[in-house]
């Protein structure tokens, strides 16, 4: 995080194509060469770190879309034909991440683009158009899901059709979120991740542990705290008085809301079981670096918004 905001955010304006670049070589590099685990091959081992590529493609989709954007601006919205360049930025490193398989970072990514891309405005007609052909298409993609993928999903729809098996998960889930109530058991204290009830406790499902210790009180707390970050990340966005520095706060505040969102939904049965991370709170290596990444570049742009050279 330190390191992101000494230098000059308007540099990775110069750096954002080796960047992104970089990080294709690393997904293409997990594909032949990345650990398998529980079934998806998602990590590259460098001798002592276990690196996930696709969680710095997040950071480095946000940098290409906000060059791309901001040399390119269009006051009355962009057509389809010039949404061509910056899907092909989103699509490559997105069929990569699916191919892992890894479609909760997949769909997040679309997410963060899809939040930049309606940021710098889209043609009425345009819109409309990708609105209407995603909501055709999206159907289709059942098809294309693997077994567990499409289990997922009949499992969010009704967890209780398979309350030992696919939906013990997000059962449990709600099981320590609700017994948390008003004020929760206590630090330490809760029953369903001490009994080991709850499953990914440490990762995806670390909101239902803070539910169960610190209750209703505790979640909404957290709650607030993202929203007070989200908000600060907006304004940082909106003090700028350069286009690429106000998208690129625009990309990095969307990636904390999106994952935000879809894991504290995820964890209340809101949403299916995607394995997105909580920002700052769930562990993990990679989430945890590309997260001060995106703090770093908020301090950066924020520190320098004035600064028009």
């Amino acid at each position: 995080m330190v390191t992101t905001f000494l230098f000059n955010y308007k540099i990775l304006d110069r750096w954002a194509q080796p960047i992104y670049f970089a990080c294709i070589a690393l997904l293409l590099a997990v594909l032949f060469i990345g650990k398998y685990v529980g079934g998806s091959r998602r990590w590259l081992i460098l001798g002592p770190v276990s690196l996930q590529p696709s969680e710095l493609v997040k950071i480095a989709v946000i940098i290409a879309l906000a060059r791309y954007y901001s040399r390119d601006a269009k006051t009355s919205g962009y057509t389809l034909r010039e949404l061509v360049r910056p899907l092909m930025i989103i699509m490559l490193p997105v069929v990569l991440i699916g191919m892992q398989p890894d479609l909760g970072t997949a769909g997040l990514v679309v997410l963060i683009a899809g939040s930049i891309t309606v940021f710098v405005k889209i043609e009425r007609r345009s819109f409309i158009y990708l609105i209407g052909s995603g909501a055709i298409m999206v159907p289709s993609i059942w098809f294309f899901l693997k077994d567990y993928q499409k289990q997922r999903i009949l499992t969010f729809l009704d967890p209780d059709r398979d309350p030992l098996g696919a939906g013990y998960h997000i059962i449990q889930s709600k099981i320590a979120i609700g017994s948390g109530m008003l004020g929760g058991k206590g630090y330490l204290k809760g029953t369903q991740n001490a009994l080991s009830f709850l499953p990914e406790e440490h990762t995806d499902f670390i909101f239902s542990v803070l539910a169960e210790e610190w209750g209703f009180l505790g979640s909404v707390t957290l709650i607030l705290l993202f929203l007070i970050l989200i908000i600060w990340g907006l304004n940082v966005a909106h003090a700028c008085r350069e286009p690429f520095g106000t998208i690129l706060a625009v990309g990095v505040t969307a990636m904390i809301f999106w994952q935000a969102l879809i894991n504290i939904g995820m964890s209340m049965g809101l949403l299916p079981v995607v394995g997105v991370p909580l920002p700052f709170v769930s562990y993990g290596g990679s989430s945890v670096l590309t997260t001060a990444i995106s703090i770093g570049l908020l301090l950066n742009v924020s520190m320098r918004r004035f600064m028009l050279d």
